[in-house]
């Protein structure tokens, strides 16, 4: 799995065919349009319906967090600009925007934006940034659909200092444990802590209610904390053990949000699957340049008790049967709205966010990204085709990119996924799928995404977070000749 191979850069694909060819040279099913349809037939500017609302089109724009709001948790000029630029986009379902932290020690950063009563104006004031942004380019905004993300950063929590970790978890995991500095059961949430939570999760919905949220998301990927719960097999009470026991929380929030915001929709932003924890190869690793990635040992591990979605026998493999029926529940606590994901960028990146060039605390790819480009693809249209009525948004699509307009209208006419979202893609190109279905328009190579990664880099080493090479503003950027001095090797 280490063995060193030669990427071939999707960006010296120069036409379909060159890359529809590099496709079959690794034996890859990826479904293609040739061209690309532009104006109003065009299947990604068809509009669906949500709860008797209308969503303009078909693609959204992912939580796009930024590690920069003030110590307090509130709103500051670079992340107007951020959601000012969603506004901008064309997309007309906003998810999540911002990743919000539901009480302020959940925070996976120290600047990381809190919904609570003191930052209510602020996070008000994105949203109107944003419909206006939106209002003033496309004209309509009564389809333009905006969710908040709710979350608890778990493992990830760092709230009081970018270095240290202050991890809260849901149970103790044999190779997690000791990459976030968790060294002893105090670090697990009671089940009195979680009673607590749920209530913080109902308050900061309530608040998104009274903002204008349409709907908040229910963050469980990524393996923060919710996300962390679906897969503590090996924790016991209520909260651990069983499916019933392990998805208690959502159930919890979830009438929670109903009693006090009735009108509110609700969604959930899922890592589909997981696979094991993979690390840089310390037979290929060289002093500041981390090798192809591998997974860690788990072979004294099996059957693996860790984890959703994942194959018990075989951690390098997903396995669905757990995901359909969490679907399946959400269906009957009517949450209708799933974007899905999948692994972490902690521990896996790979397989979550396919890209050429790692962050710095990441490592080389070991394989073709397009090979985690295409399980997302297709473990969506599976999820699509057993559940038909739900809205599922699709990830995973920036490392496709000039191609990334071919695919998605593919998946989206074919039926296979329902809106195509965009994470790191938007930070430097937000109006890239504008472009693509625009009369007469091309798109613009110089502000393709090509996953340099240095917006996963930047907070990584306590920076923030924005496109370094292709956003003239973050070329600029105050933290800019930071984060050069680390990728050279050096610090500060």
């Amino acid at each position: 799995m280490s063995t060193p191979f030669k990427l071939v850069r999707v960006a010296a694909l120069k036409s379909v065919a060159d890359f529809r060819t590099h496709l079959q040279s690794l034996n890859l099913d990826l479904g293609l349009d040739d061209e690309i349809i532009q104006g109003d037939t065009s299947p990604l500017l068809q509009k669906t319906t949500w709860r008797g609302r209308t969503i303009g089109n078909r693609w959204a724009i992912h939580p796009m967090e930024g590690w920069d709001g003030t110590t307090t948790g509130g709103v500051t000029e670079p992340m107007i600009r951020r959601w000012k630029r969603f506004g901008e986009s064309g997309a007309k379902l906003i998810w999540g925007g911002e990743a919000m932290a539901v009480r302020p020690d959940g925070r996976a950063n120290m600047n990381q934006l809190i919904i609570n009563e003191e930052n209510k104006a602020g996070i008000a004031g994105l949203r109107e940034t944003l419909i206006a942004a939106h209002k003033e380019k496309f004209g309509k905004t009564d389809d333009l659909i905006i969710g908040f993300q709710l979350t608890h950063s778990g493992r990830f929590c760092r709230p009081n200092d970018k270095k240290k970790w202050e991890s809260r978890i849901a149970y103790r995991h044999p190779i997690l444990d000791a990459k976030f500095s968790v060294t002893g059961d105090d670090q697990i949430l009671t089940d009195d802590d979680l009673k607590r939570l749920v209530d913080c999760y109902i308050a900061s919905a309530k608040i998104a209610a009274e903002i204008g949220a349409d709907f908040v998301d229910i963050k469980h990927c990524h393996g923060y904390l919710l996300h962390e719960f679906l897969g503590a097999v090996t924790r016991s009470g209520p909260y651990g053990g069983s499916f019933e026991n392990r998805t208690r929380l959502i159930r919890e929030i979830t009438e929670g949000i109903r009693a006090v915001a009735p009108n509110l929709g609700i969604g959930v932003r899922l890592s589909a699957f997981d696979f094991v924890p993979f690390k840089p190869n310390p037979e290929l690793s060289q002093p500041g340049k981390p090798g192809p990635g591998m997974p860690e040992d788990f072979a004294h591990l099996l059957p693996y008790q860790y984890q959703f979605g994942i194959n018990r026998e075989n951690p390098l493999e997903y396995d669905l049967t757990e995901t359909k029926q969490l679907l399946q529940l959400f269906t009957d606590l009517g949450i209708d709205l799933v974007n899905l994901s999948a692994g972490s960028p902690y521990y896996n990146p790979h397989i979550q966010r396919p890209a050429a060039y790692p962050p710095s605390d990441g490592y080389q790819p070991h394989e073709d990204p397009l090979i985690s480009v295409v399980r997302q693809i297709k473990v969506v249209a599976e999820l699509k085709a057993a559940f038909p009525k739900l809205i599922l948004v699709g990830s995973g699509y920036s490392y496709l990119q000039e191609y990334l307009p071919h695919v998605a209208q593919h998946y989206v006419r074919e039926g296979h996924v329902d809106i195509v979202g965009l994470g790191r893609m938007v930070l430097s190109y937000p109006h890239m799928l504008a472009d693509a279905t625009s009369a007469g328009k091309l798109l613009e190579p110089k502000l393709i995404c090509r996953t340099f990664s240095d917006c996963t880099t930047a907070p990584r080493n306590g920076l923030r977070s924005g496109c370094y090479p292709l956003d003239d503003y973050y070329k600029t950027f105050e933290d800019a000749p930071a984060l050069k001095l680390i990728k050279s090797g050096k610090k500060e």
